[in-house]
């Protein structure tokens, strides 16, 4: 059975927003799996999505105070519907990613990751697949805040899309 996917990281949630946009808590309400890939900020924001989420697959990263490190672990790992993932906050710079990440996660067929709000979507050489949503409240350098969806299905991963935030200071 086809499952849903949200991609999110990087929310920084209360510093760079009071909240995530509406049009991100529209996409967990649709999704059957919610990853976020670390720089939460604020635990209240775990206590929300983990309420919301169907099921709810995160990490901590380098913003996040110790109350987020001992709910959260520095990498996770889940196979769904046949697809191996993998995700961890921060995978170091750009240049050489691909084979560092297919080195360090040899058992993943997909890596999910943050830290630097560029979205990202590449494939390395033995077939290992690199997302990273960018962010849905902080665009920093890009043209606008993003998350991805997915969709995992029968041992593959299809559907992938980037999906810029139409208003990230609507929130609910």
């Amino acid at each position: 059975m086809p499952l849903k996917l949200l991609l999110i990281a990087d929310t920084h949630v209360p510093k760079r927003a009071r909240e995530l946009p509406a049009q991100v808590w529209d996409a967990v309400d649709n999704a059957d799996v919610v990853f976020h890939a670390g720089d939460w900020v604020a635990a209240s924001l775990l206590d929300q999505l983990e309420l919301r989420s169907r099921l709810l697959v995160g990490v901590h990263g380098n913003n996040d105070g110790a109350d987020l490190r001992h709910r959260l672990p520095e990498t996770a790992s889940i196979t769904l519907e046949g697809v191996r993932f993998a995700m961890v906050h921060e995978t170091g710079q750009a240049k050489g990613r691909e084979l560092r990440c297919e080195a360090a996660y040899p058992e993943a067929d997909v890596l999910v990751f943050g830290h630097s709000h560029i979205p990202w979507d590449t494939t390395a050489p033995k077939g290992l697949r690199l997302l990273n949503p960018g962010s849905p409240t902080d665009r920093r350098r890009q043209p606008s805040c993003t998350y991805m969806t997915a969709v995992a299905d029968a041992g593959r991963l299809g559907n992938v899309e980037l999906v810029n935030v139409v208003s990230p200071q609507t929130a609910r």
